[in-house]
Parts: C-alpha cells; sequence; structure tokens
C-alpha cells in the first residue's frame, strides 16, 4: 500500500503568525543626530535579519517536525490496516466494525477512528468532531487504493487525517491492486505535541534575540563614533573658521570621502584666510589714508578758516558780488572743516583709538547745554525731570545730542521735543519731530555713512556722518540708539538708551 497527499483546506495559523514575525513593521523615533540614525538603522537591520532567520528556522523546522510525524503515522496507519485486514469478513456488521476500528486505534497514537462500510460507520469516539475528514479526502479514497492524507487546522490546533480503503487480499510487491472490500478506513492524529516541540525551539532561538540586538546597538556604537571623530574634527573646525580663526585647517588622513571632505575644507579655509587677509588690508589702507588725509587738511583748512572769517568780517566793506564771494568761502570752508572733523573721528572708532572720559553729571543739564550752545533752546521743547544723574562722557553725550536734535530740526518738521527717564538702571532719551517720518528704506540706512535720504541733494548742510559718529558714541557707552515705529501725528522718534553707570573703556 503506498501513499498520496492532497492539498491543505484550511491554512495553519501558526504558519501565518510566523510569516507575519518575519517582517516586522518597525517604527523609527524621531532621532535628529546622524550618529543616532546610524545606530538605529544598524539596530533594526540586526533585528530585522534576526525575526527573520527565526522565522526561516521555524518555519523549516516545523515542516521537518510535521513531515517525519506524517511518515510515521502513515506507516503505523498502513501497517495496521495490512495487519487487520485479512480478519474482516465481509459483507460485515456493526459489532465487527467497531471491533476492527479499535483494533485500528490501539496502534496509533491518541487518534479518532472512523470505519464505514455502505451503510454502517463505526467511531471510536461518538463524541468526536468529524468534520475534519473533508469531502476532498473521502473522494480521494475512494479513487485511490493507497493511504490518502490531510493536514487540517481545527480549534487553532493542527491534525493530520488518514484514509484508505481496506483491501480484501495482500496486494502484490510490484503494484497490483488489492480486491476492495468496500470498507473504508480514516484516522485523525493530533500534531499537537510536534507542534508544542517546534515552538520550544522557536522560543530557545528569541531567547537570543535581545543579546544579538544589545551587541549590534554596541557595535553600531563604536563603529559609529570612529566613522563620525572626522566629522566632529570637521564641525569644530567650521566653527573656529566661522568666529574669524581662518588659520585653523583639519588633519586629511585616509583616501576616503571624508579625507577628500577635509581636504576641500583645508583648501576653502585656505583661500577665504588670504582673501580676508587681503580685504583686511586693503580696508586698513584706506583707514590710513582717510586718516591721513584728514590730519594733512587740517593745517591748510586752520589757514582758510581764519582768512575766510576775515573777508566775512569786513564783507560789508566790499563791493556786492565780492562780499557774496568771502561769504560763500566762510560758508562752505566752514563745512569743509566739520567734514574733515567727522572723518578723523570716525577714523579713530575704526582704529579703536577711542577713549571714555566719564564723569557723574546731571542729563537735563547736560542737554540744556548743548542745546544752548547751539541756539536751539528756542527752537526744541525740553521735557527733562531733575535729578537724573549718570556717568557719562560730556563730550561725547554732547555730540549724540546734536547729531540727532540737528538731524530732527535739518530733515523734520516743529515742533521737535527731547524727553528723558532713568529706569531699571537704565536712561532714555528721545527726540522727536512733527514731520513726515522716515520711510522704510530711509529707516535701514539711516545710520549707514554718508548717507543722505535725498540723493540729489549733495549740497546739503550734512556730511552724511552726523548719525553714524552718535550711534558710535553710544555704543561706546554700551548703549545704542533706536529709531521707534511710525505713529500717527508723529515724525521720526529716535530713542537714545544709555546705561546709567558706564565704566571707562577705550
Amino acid at each position: 500500500m503506498t501513499t498520496t497527499s492532497t492539498a491543505r483546506t484550511t491554512p495553519d495559523p501558526a504558519a501565518t503568525a510566523a510569516g507575519h514575525r518575519a517582517a516586522p513593521r518597525v517604527r523609527l523615533p524621531h532621532i535628529g543626530g546622524l550618529r543616532g540614525r546610524l545606530i538605529v538603522t544598524v539596530v533594526v537591520v540586526a533585528l530585522i535579519s534576526a525575526v527573520t532567520a527565526t522565522a526561516l528556522a521555524y518555519r523549516e523546522s516545523r515542516e521537518a517536525v510535521l513531515k517525519r510525524a506524517q511518515s510515521a503515522a502513515v506507516d503505523d496507519f498502513r501497517n495496521r490496516i495490512e495487519q487487520l485486514a485479512p480478519e474482516l469478513d465481509v459483507p460485515t456488521d456493526r459489532r465487527a466494525m467497531d471491533r476492527f476500528a479499535h483494533d485500528v486505534s490501539s496502534g496509533l497514537r491518541g487518534s479518532l477512528v472512523v470505519a464505514r462500510y455502505r451503510e454502517v460507520t463505526a467511531v471510536t469516539d461518538p463524541s468526536a468532531d468529524r468534520t475534519r475528514i473533508t469531502p476532498e479526502l473521502r473522494a480521494a479514497v475512494r479513487t485511490h487504493s493507497r493511504v490518502s492524507l490531510q493536514r487540517v487546522a481545527h480549534d487553532g490546533r493542527p491534525w493530520l487525517v488518514l484514509g484508505a480503503p481496506v483491501g480484501l487480499d495482500a496486494p502484490a510487491r510490484h503494484g497490483s491492486s488489492a480486491r476492495p472490500s468496500g470498507v473504508e478506513v480514516y484516522a485523525v492524529v493530533s500534531l499537537a505535541e510536534e507542534e508544542r516541540d517546534t515552538a520550544e525551539l522557536v522560543r530557545s532561538v528569541q531567547s537570543g534575540l535581545l543579546p544579538v540586538v544589545l551587541l549590534a546597538a554596541v557595535l553600531a556604537l563604536v563603529a559609529a563614533r570612529t566613522a563620525l571623530r572626522p566629522v566632529r574634527r570637521l564641525a569644530r573646525a567650521t566653527r573656529r573658521l566661522a568666529t574669524g580663526e581662518l588659520s585653523i585647517r583639519v588633519e586629511e588622513k585616509g583616501r576616503d570621502e571624508l579625507a577628500e571632505l577635509a581636504h576641500t575644507f583645508n583648501e576653502t579655509a585656505g583661500a577665504l584666510e588670504h582673501s580676508v587677509g587681503e580685504l583686511r588690508e586693503q580696508e586698513a589702507l584706506a583707514r590710513r589714508f582717510v586718516a591721513d588725509v584728514s590730519h594733512e587738511l587740517r593745517t591748510p583748512l586752520a589757514a582758510m578758516t581764519m582768512v575766510s572769517c576775515v573777508l566775512e568780517e569786513d564783507a560789508d566793506e566790499l563791493t556786492p558780488d565780492t562780499a557774496h564771494a568771502a561769504r560763500t568761502v566762510s560758508a562752505e570752508t566752514a563745512k569743509l572743516a566739520r567734514l574733515v572733523d567727522d572723518l578723523i573721528e570716525i577714523s579713530r572708532f575704526d582704529a579703536r583709538a577711542v577713549a571714555l572720559t566719564v564723569h557723574e553729571l546731571d542729563l537735563a543739564e547736560a542737554v540744556r547745554a548743548t542745546l544752548a550752545a547751539r541756539g536751539w533752546s528756542d527752537r526744541v521743547e525740553a521735557d527733562l525731570p531733575p535729578g537724573i544723574r549718570a556717568r557719562l562722557d560730556r563730550r561725547r553725550l554732547d555730540v549724540i545730542v546734536a547729531n540727532l536734535v540737528g538731524n530732527a530740526l535739518r530733515h523734520g518738521a516743529p515742533p521737535v521735543t527731547v524727553t528723558a527717564e532713568a529706569a531699571d538702571d537704565w536712561l532714555t532719551l528721545a527726540v522727536a519731530d512733527h514731520g513726515p517720518g522716515l520711510g522704510p528704506e530711509t529707516a535701514r540706512h539711516v545710520f549707514d555713512r554718508f548717507y543722505k535720504a535725498d540723493s540729489a541733494r549733495t549740497r546739503s548742510e550734512g556730511s552724511g556722518l552726523g548719525m553714524a559718529i552718535a550711534l558710535e558714541n553710544a555704543r561706546l557707552h554700551g548703549g545704542t540708539i533706536e529709531i521707534a515705529p511710525p505713529a500717527p501725528g508723529i515724525g521720526a522718534v529716535f530713542t537714545l538708551r544709555l546705561p546709567l553707570r558706564t565704566d571707562s573703556a577705550s
């Protein structure tokens, strides 16, 4: 008697679960660092590999165990039928069929045996569920003279169902079939023990997953630290380069992409150092040129100023044309003298050759003195509370206030107001006018050197350096000058903020 196998009718839940474990859905945590991403990637790859290997081992071991159990069950079933077939008388009755079914079952481990002859059916366990014997298996038994089998899943457990017809004569050795008796025998054998053995094997393999993942994480950490060490060195060098340390270089090791990146960084840093060096040299030459020219102009300007003052004093005794020319020369010489003074002051700021000479002074008194010295007391409304004292450089405060008020008188509209207050160790002085205010473009460039709101006014009274000098003096005190946003009914508002206690500095 030979065996044949038919297709399974029900998918095996254990195999399906193993297939699901073979393709886990891993959700990576959000890790911003490159090292973290590398470690997570290596750990995930190791975990997927381990789970996949476990699933494959489960599938192969399960198939091997089930096939071995299946072969043993088929051999026992076939041998038992061949031993008992000669003792079966056909036609038979229910008592003989019951005895035949129990005799077949006694040779099979924990199995349910069903024997059928025409309308007579004998079952070793009448309460057992016989739906595990499928119509497909019954058809195969009626069609073939050998043992047919089918693996099914029932109630979450695997079962092996065997079926064979009973022949009256022993089959020939060369494949001839025995004479059919009309008796069919089915055996339902449990494979739960084999399934437990396979599950135990899988659990032992799974217990090794955690050490494998931990080892992968450690190896990934070491590898990431080794691979990213050049990147960290390059990051530190980039930060130092950004702070102005242009001579910084990184070590070039190896011939890989990181070494090429280090070489590119060194070339870029070298080119930047060369370019910045040239720019600094040109800037130093330009500043020296401005300072030298300004100083060289002071002597002839002093002589020109003296002569122009004499001519202006005697202008009433000159002819009208000569008097006009004398007054014009005097005014232009005064403008040129102020421009030279401003250039010298700016060059001192650029060379960091300025120093504060601080004294404790009364703010209201200092501001009123500035307005009176320039004849602005009647043109400016000053709201200066008494008792505000601060340690400031009086001369530089005078320059700041003069530039802010002068700018408001020239380009704004009356009334021009000056207000002051002190709070939280800070002094605030606001200069406001009621003119058209500053446009966005003008507000962005008002402190730029030589900037004039009306580029067509090339012959304006100012040099374009006053606001820049005022801001530099404010910064020298540790303060600043801010422009208030536009407000209805108010023009430009410049706010000077200075600390009440300023130490002498250079």
